[in-house]
């Protein structure tokens, strides 16, 4: 067998140097502007301006539809005129038309200074007391909302700290992951490698004091933002522990943690299980650890459901993983920069590093959450006969965005290209601004056909081999969600805490398996009663499976157990059911789609359909 820890280590170093667009990059300089001309601009010009000027030059430069800055400084005066005239009346008040009359003056000469002078204006002239940050987001949300493109937006701050620990699932901390528990914040999970992994603080400890505050009663939300910080600063935090009479204290050195975005684990029947949750940094170095200790299974799945994707280089290399050098991984087109808008090109991603489990049968799943780098993915691994595709048809998200920096923490995000599968599929599907999928005929899309002959839809998302729907919830259950909702029962925090306390006597009974015992699920249904909810309700049967099978899945999460927590999911969910049975039936990838093609064959004739 290859070294997977050589394999490893050259492989991460491979970053397709020639990949021209990511779904996130680092802005590149936009105008001829030299250092004292900027400067000057910032003393000059409201950091709007600057935001906005930067963003308009980007678009102008990258958009695939070819805006004109005009077109675009126009856009933004008449979100200016848009927040003016927001009113259901429709005669305006006299200062209302002030007001708009200042802003079609302006748009006759629509340039950033005149934007700028604008803002300015309606703000003095303004009897409501509109504030300039208003007036300036006003003119942003017109400016984002003539690109007519649903993928669009200008983060502020916030929304773009937020993006970026979403998606990279970097942030500055200890690395811990707290939840709110019997009303103590109480560590649940510690991430390897981090600061808090290396001074000692472990699952059960209880958050107490942050520096010199007194955090017993404080929310998660009050003892995360204490806890984070700048890399390289220290924190003290104190902890009560099990065991000990007093609080012990940590002097912690904050640092850039990483939440993992690939989780593996093994289930009862030797089917290596792995669940990506979404695309992030690192990835593709996660599933290839995860391939190493999965290589002896008798299959894999690969779990995408609600996957939202991620970066595009990414995708990328972890389609490398599973497909033989050479292969096309994607393609993008894009428009050629400073071209027109219809002048566009095209680049390919080919594989260039060895191929890993080449024998070992692949499903995966997806669901209609499943989009943009996920479906990249997939459809790499399905055009090449690598894997078999179950579920529901994918988001369909086939067009790339770019994100890029801008000054004052700002980030712009529109989309400047198209993505397509190696065998050119188009995964993009048609949607409103409000994301609703429009009506379509699937009988009219054009078909491609795979190396073993089996035909692919070409457009409009992944469509999976063999379609099945998720689990749905049994009338009782949506009743019990029914009452829980009315009666203000905080049901999902109760399960977190009996699902720690169980896992917690696991643990001290020295077993692995995350089993749930009758004393502690009656201890459970018991606190549900005191909440509020009907006792001749949880005592209905099919309540207390739900509940039962809901508790078990908090203790196998407890105890850190993929493969357990995979188990007893599949005991209610079909799509993953079907999975593992057509892998236990399988011993290559060509019988995994032969038993695939006899199911459909078998649901084909059970409803008439020929």
């Amino acid at each position: 067998m290859r070294n997977y820890a050589d394999a490893e280590g050259a492989r991460m170093r491979y970053r397709f140097a020639t990949l021209p667009l990511m779904l996130a990059l680092a802005a590149p300089s936009l105008g001829a502007q030299d250092s004292a001309t900027r400067a000057n601009s910032r003393v000059e010009s409201p950091p709007e301006l600057e935001i906005l000027a930067q963003a308009v030059e980007a678009i102008t430069t990258m958009h695939m539809d070819g805006f004109s800055d005009t077109t675009l400084w126009e856009a933004a005066l008449d979100g200016l005129k848009g927040l003016v005239r927001d009113t259901s009346d429709e005669t305006l008040s006299e200062a209302q038309a002030d007001l708009l009359s200042v802003v079609e003056q302006a748009r006759r000469s629509a340039e950033p200074e005149i934007l700028a002078q604008t803002v300015a204006r309606i703000s003095r002239l303004s009897v409501d007391g509109v504030s300039d940050s208003t007036l300036w987001e006003a003119a942003i949300d017109g400016l984002i909302g003539a690109l007519d493109d649903p993928y669009a937006e200008l983060f502020t701050e916030v929304e773009s700290d937020a993006w970026e620990e979403e998606t990279t699932g970097n942030y500055s901390g200890i690395g811990l992951q707290i939840t709110l528990l019997n009303e103590e914040v109480t560590v649940t999970a510690v991430f390897r490698s981090t600061p808090a992994k290396q001074v000692g603080i472990i699952v059960g400890d209880i958050i107490v004091g942050v520096n010199t505050n007194d955090a017993s009663d404080w929310t998660t939300g009050m003892a995360a933002d204490s806890i984070r910080g700048p890399v390289g600063t220290d924190v003290l935090v104190k902890i009560k522990r099990a065991g000990f009479d007093e609080p012990i204290g940590f002097d912690i050195t904050r640092a850039q943690v990483h939440v993992p975005a690939v989780h593996y684990g093994v289930l009862e029947s030797n089917i290596g299980y792995v669940l990506l949750d979404r695309v992030a940094r690192n990835a593709a170095q996660e599933m290839n650890s995860a391939l190493a200790e999965l290589s002896d299974t008798r299959g894999l799945v690969i779990d995408l459901r609600r996957n939202p994707g991620g970066f595009l280089d990414e995708s990328l290399m972890l389609a490398d993983l599973f497909l033989k050098p050479g292969s096309t991984l994607a393609s993008t087109v894009q428009r050629r920069p400073d071209a027109e808008a219809y002048e566009t090109e095209t680049d390919s991603f080919e594989d260039r590093w060895p191929q890993l489990v080449p024998d070992l049968p692949i499903v995966i799943l997806v669901d209609r959450f499943t989009a943009s780098g996920a479906e990249i993915l997939a459809g790499a691994l399905q055009d090449y006969d690598r894997a078999l595709v179950l579920g529901e048809r994918s988001f369909g998200k086939g067009v790339v965005q770019t994100v890029m920096r801008l000054p004052y923490s700002r980030r712009l995000r529109f989309t400047t290209g198209s993505w397509h599968t190696p065998l050119g599929r188009s995964l993009q599907r048609a949607r409103d601004s409000q994301f609703r999928p429009i009506a379509e005929d699937l009988d009219t899309f054009p078909r491609v056909n795979t190396a073993q002959g089996r035909s692919l839809i070409n457009g409009g998302g992944i469509f999976p081999d063999l379609a099945l729907a998720d689990d749905t919830t049994t009338l009782v259950e949506r009743e019990l969600i029914r009452a829980v909702n009315e009666q203000e029962v905080p049901l999902g925090l109760r399960l977190a805490e009996l699902g720690f306390e169980a896992a917690g006597a696991r643990r001290d009974e020295g077993t692995e398996d995350p089993a749930l015992t009758d004393e502690e699920f009656d201890g459970f249904i018991a606190r549900l009663v005191e909440e509020g909810l009907s006792e001749d309700q949880l005592s209905d049967e099919g309540v207390r499976t739900y509940l039962r099978w809901r508790g078990r899945i908090t203790v196998a999460q407890r105890m850190d157990d993929l493969g357990a927590e995979a188990d007893i999911r599949m005991e209610r969910d079909p799509v993953l059911s079907e999975a593992v049975r057509l892998l236990l039936n399988s011993t290559s990838q060509v019988q995994l789609f032969e038993a695939a093609e006899a199911e459909q064959a078998r649901r084909d004739e059970g409803t008439g359909e020929l």
